[in-house]
C-alpha cells in the first residue's frame, strides 16, 4: 500500500468536487465517503445523484468550519489531502477495512489523534476498488494547527503495520537518514502516467539520467561531456554566467514536448544529485589527477584487472571503511555498472544495462562524495576505452561485482532499508544472468589447457592447505578445471602455486561467492598476471624463510640450538 501527501491547498470544495466527480487521469465510480471524524458527516454522493449539491454544500461548511472560526490564524495551506492506493496484486478491501486504514493514518499521522476530541475534522472518499482519499482540514478543535510534522514517513511506517495486520502485499520502502537524500530523484506519478501513455518502458526523466550517467562514464572532460550528449541524440543547452563562465546545463529528449509543443528540459540537478555541474567538475578534476599520476608512474596495468581488483574491496570498505570513504566507492562502482554495457558484448548489454538502473537506488546518496578515495577504479574505467576485453577482464569483474552487490543487500538489510534491499535484489538478477552468459567461454578456453593428472592432484592438496572451509565445493564445481589451468599457467611463469592460492584466498572472503573456484580463477589469474620473482629474488626469499626457521628453532640455556644425540662409533670403543 502505498501513501501520496500533496501539497497544501486552501480550497476545500475543490478538492471535494474532483473526488466525487468523474475523475480525470481515472474514471471515478460509486463515490462515496466510508469513514469521517464523527460518522455522521454528509455524504454527497456521486456528482449525478439526486441533492448532491446541497449535500457538498454542507460538506464543505462542515469541514471548513474551524477554519472559519480561526480566522487570521489559520494556516495559508490548510487543506490536507492524502490517498492510499493498495498493491495490484492485492484483494479488494472492504469499506469497513478501508475505514479502518483512513483511522489509523490521520491517528499515525498526528491529524487526529485516536481518543482527541479535538482532532481535525476529516474525510476518507472512496472512488474505485484500489484506493481511498483522505481530506482533512488543519486546524483543531482549539483552533491550533495539528502537530503532523514528518507525517509522510509517520504515514509510510503505519502502513506497513497496516499490510502485515491484513495480510497485504509489503511495499518495500527505505529508511535513509535525515543527512542523506537519493542520489537518483524518483519519476513522478505524472511522469509515469506520461510514460504509459506514450507507450514508452521508462520515463523520460529515467532514460535521461541513463545517457547523462553514460556518456558522463565515458568523457574525460566537459567538452567531451556535451559532445557525446549531443551524439546520443539529446537537446542539450547550458547556460553562462555574465563573466562566459559556464553555470549549468539541461537537457531534453526528441519528441518529448509541453502543451505549446516545447522541448522539456530537465537539469542535471533534477536527474540526480550528482549530476549537476559543480559535481560534474568535481569529478573530471579527479579524473585529470588521476591520469597524471598513471602516466607519471609509466605504467599501464590491465585496466579490467585492475578494475576488478579495485572493486573486489569495496566489501571491505563497506564493512570497515568510514560511511564517506564507503560511499566514494560505491559512487565509483555505480559508474563500472553503466561503463560495462558500452565495451560488453551485444547479447550482455539489455542485463547490464538494467542492472546498473537498478542499482542506482540501492545507495542512500552521492552528493558529498570525495571522489579521490576511488581514484584507481575511476583510473580504470576511463582506461577500459582504449583496452577492449577478450571476455575473461569482463566475466572476472562481474563476479568481483556480484560480491559488491551482495554486501550493499546485507547491509541494507541489517538497517532494514526495504526499497535498497529490492533494489539490490533486482540488481544481483541482471548482474548474475550476465555473468552466466559471460563466463563460461573464458572458463572453457582456460580449461582446455588443464594440466595432466598428477599436477590436478598435486593442485587439489594445495586447494585443501589453503581454503580447508571450500575445498570440497571447488574441487567437485565445474570451474574445478579452469583454476588448475590457471595455476599451471602462473607456475610456468615462475610463481609458486601454494603462494599465490594462499594470496588469492586471504584477499577477501570467499562466503558470499556463488562460485568460490571461479573467484579464485580470476584472482589468480590477476596475480599470474603480475611479473613473477626473479632467480635472485627467489634466493633471497629462500634465505629469509631459512633465517626464519633457524630464529624459530627452540634453544638450549646456554643460548645455542641443541645438538641432536648420537652415538658414535669411537664412543663405544672407549667402553
Amino acid at each position: 500500500m502505498i501513501a501520496n501527501i500533496v501539497k497544501p491547498g486552501s480550497h476545500t470544495q475543490g478538492v471535494l468536487r474532483y473526488l466525487f466527480g468523474p475523475g480525470t487521469a481515472t474514471v471515478h465510480t460509486d463515490q462515496h465517503i466510508v469513514a469521517s471524524w464523527d460518522g455522521f458527516a454528509p455524504d454527497p454522493g456521486p456528482e449525478d445523484s439526486r441533492g448532491h449539491t446541497e449535500r457538498m454544500d454542507q460538506l464543505v461548511k462542515a469541514l471548513d468550519l474551524r477554519v472559519k472560526q480561526a480566522g487570521d490564524q489559520a494556516p495559508d495551506g490548510h487543506v490536507w489531502h492524502c490517498s492510499l492506493r493498495a498493491a495490484p496484486d492485492d484483494r479488494i478491501l472492504t469499506d469497513t477495512e478501508w475505514a479502518q486504514v483512513a483511522r489509523r493514518i490521520v491517528h499515525a499521522t498526528g491529524i487526529a489523534p485516536e481518543g482527541d476530541p479535538d482532532g481535525c475534522r476529516w474525510i476518507a472518499v472512496r472512488h474505485a476498488d484500489d484506493h481511498i482519499h483522505i481530506v482533512a482540514t488543519k486546524v483543531r478543535g482549539d483552533l491550533r494547527p495539528p502537530r503532523n510534522w514528518n507525517d509522510y514517513h509517520r504515514a509510510m511506517t503505519e502502513l506497513t503495520r497496516i499490510e502485515e495486520d491484513l495480510g497485504l502485499t509489503r511495499i518495500p520502502r527505505g529508511r535513509p537518514a535525515a543527512t542523506d537524500t537519493p542520489a537518483a530523484k524518483r519519476p513522478t506519478r505524472a511522469e509515469q502516467e506520461k510514460a504509459k501513455r506514450t507507450d514508452r518502458t521508462k520515463t523520460v526523466r529515467e532514460e535521461l539520467r541513463h545517457v547523462v550517467r553514460t556518456a558522463l562514464t565515458r568523457a574525460e572532460d566537459l567538452d567531451e561531456f556535451f559532445n557525446l550528449l549531443a551524439d546520443a541524440g539529446l537537446q542539450v543547452e547550458t547556460r553562462t554566467l555574465p563573466s562566459g563562465d559556464l553555470q549549468g546545463y539541461k537537457v531534453a529528449l526528441p519528441g518529448d514536448t509541453n502543451a505549446d509543443c516545447e522541448p522539456v528540459f530537465y537539469s542535471g540537478s533534477s536527474l540526480a544529485t550528482d549530476l549537476s555541474l559543480p559535481k560534474i567538475r568535481q569529478r573530471f578534476a579527479t579524473a585529470e589527477v588521476t591520469a597524471a599520476e598513471a602516466l607519471t608512474a609509466g605504467r599501464r596495468p590491465n585496466p579490467w584487472h585492475q578494475a576488478a581488483t579495485c572493486t573486489e574491496r569495496i566489501p571491505h570498505h563497506i564493512d570497515h571503511s568510514p560511511a564517506d570513504v564507503a560511499q566514494a566507492h560505491l559512487a565509483a562502482f555505480g559508474e563500472v555498472l553503466y561503463a560495462l554495457p558500452l565495451y560488453a558484448p551485444a547479447h550482455l548489454k539489455a542485463e547490464l544495462r538494467r542492472a546498473a538502473a537498478a542499482f542506482e537506488h540501492t545507495a542512500y546518496t552521492r552528493t558529498r562524495v570525495d571522489h579521490s578515495h576511488a581514484r584507481a577504479l575511476r583510473g580504470a574505467i576511463k582506461a577500459m576505452r582504449h583496452q577492449p576485453t577478450d571476455g575473461s577482464g569482463l566475466a572476472m569483474l562481474l563476479d568481483a561485482a556480484i560480491l559488491v552487490v551482495t554486501a550493499v543487500h546485507r547491509r541494507n538489510a541489517l538497517q532494514h532499508h526495504d526499497r535498497q534491499v529490492a533494489a539490490a535484489r533486482q540488481a544481483l538478477v541482471h548482474l548474475r544472468a550476465a555473468h552466466d552468459q559471460a563466463a563460461p567461454g573464458p572458463l572453457a578456453a582456460l580449461a582446455s589447457h588443464k594440466p595432466l593428472g598428477n599436477t590436478v592432484r598435486r593442485y587439489a592438496q594445495h586447494v585443501r592447505d589453503a581454503v580447508p572451509v571450500h575445498a570440497e565445493q571447488i574441487l567437485a564445481e565445474s570451474a574445478w578445471e579452469a583454476l588448475a589451468a590457471t595455476l599451471a599457467a602462473a607456475e610456468a611463469a615462475g610463481h609458486d602455486p601454494v603462494e599465490l592460492l594462499h594470496h588469492a584466498a586471504g584477499q577477501r572472503s570467499l562466503d558470499d561467492a556463488t562460485s568460490p573456484a571461479r573467484t579464485l580463477t580470476w584472482r589468480i589469474q590477476r596475480l599470474g598476471d603480475r611479473h613473477a620473482p626473479s632467480p635472485q629474488a627467489q634466493a633471497a626469499r629462500a634465505r629469509s624463510s631459512h633465517v626464519a626457521h633457524v630464529l624459530s628453532t627452540p634453544r638450549d640455556t646456554a643460548g645455542t640450538p641443541p645438538t641432536p644425540t648420537m652415538t658414535s662409533s669411537r664412543t663405544h670403543r672407549s667402553r
